[in-house]
């Protein structure tokens, strides 16, 4: 009942009740990510995507990135992404969360770097 009402009256919290309705009579699933997230086309080539939580548009992983906004390569339509050892897992944008970076956690490295001029 919950998930209803967030639903209708918010639209930060995966999906509205208007696009699960669209969902439901429009959409074709397409694919899912390792995220959880699902994108969906319909007949006229319209593409979205119903994310598994917050909506937040760093959470598309780069072989869906590309899907969803028309461009074409070689991962289209497989989704397979091809990783070399070196390259590291997709995350998503952690601004205002505790996973932030800060580049000086620690209040004694911050020091004056220049001198003022005195006259």
């Amino acid at each position: 009942m919950l998930t209803i009402l967030k639903e209708i009256f918010t639209w930060w919290n995966r999906q509205t009740l208007g696009t699960r309705i669209n969902t439901i009579i429009f959409g074709r699933l397409k694919g899912e990510d390792s995220f959880g997230n699902k994108y969906y086309e319909d007949k006229n080539g319209k593409r979205w995507v119903i994310y598994k939580d917050e909506i937040d548009a760093t959470k598309i992983p780069q072989e869906w990135f590309s899907w969803i906004h028309y461009t074409k390569n070689k991962i289209e339509n497989s989704h397979k992404l091809n990783k070399y050892n070196w390259q590291v897992d997709h995350k998503p944008n952690a601004t205002g969360t505790s996973d932030a970076y800060k580049p000086n956690k620690n209040k004694n490295v911050i020091k004056k770097k220049y001198s003022t001029w005195k006259g």
